[in-house]
């Protein structure tokens, strides 16, 4: 059975943020960051070579796959900033209405720079699908 590749591990968070050259993204991505820690109430790690994540998850597919995955976490990628929604946006387009300038993926928001969105609902974005996270794999 494969073995996913973003793995936690013990990378300096801070280390990996100084090394983003774009400085809007690097500023962006701790703003995001920071944001992330206080809704969680978990510290950063990094997973794989470039996601900050924060908690952590169980997941068990019916294939018998299993494994472990963030919450929530933050990417500053070269093209935008990814935020990772883990439970995806649909029950989430109220927010996504009115969150500002952005793109979606399966479970990732692409935002190009945090000037574009309300960081008032980006929070409570973030909050609710952590605590949908939390309640499913609590149940």
């Amino acid at each position: 059975m494969a073995t996913l590749k973003t793995q936690e591990n013990d990378a300096d968070v801070g280390a990996f943020l100084d090394g983003v050259e774009n400085i809007r993204r690097r500023e962006d991505a701790r703003t995001v960051s920071d944001m992330m820690a206080r809704v969680t109430g978990e510290p950063p790690r990094m997973w794989g070579a470039s996601i900050i994540g924060f908690g952590r998850y169980h997941y068990k597919y019916e294939s018998g796959h299993e494994g472990d995955f963030f919450l929530t976490g933050v990417a500053p990628r070269k093209q935008a900033l990814s935020v990772h929604i883990m439970p995806g946006f649909s029950e989430y387009q109220d927010l996504l209405d009115r969150l500002g300038k952005h793109k979606t993926g399966r479970s990732c928001l692409y935002i190009n720079k945090l000037d574009d969105v309300d960081l008032t609902v980006l929070e409570e974005l973030v909050r609710r699908s952590v605590d949908w996270m939390r309640a499913k794999t609590h149940s």
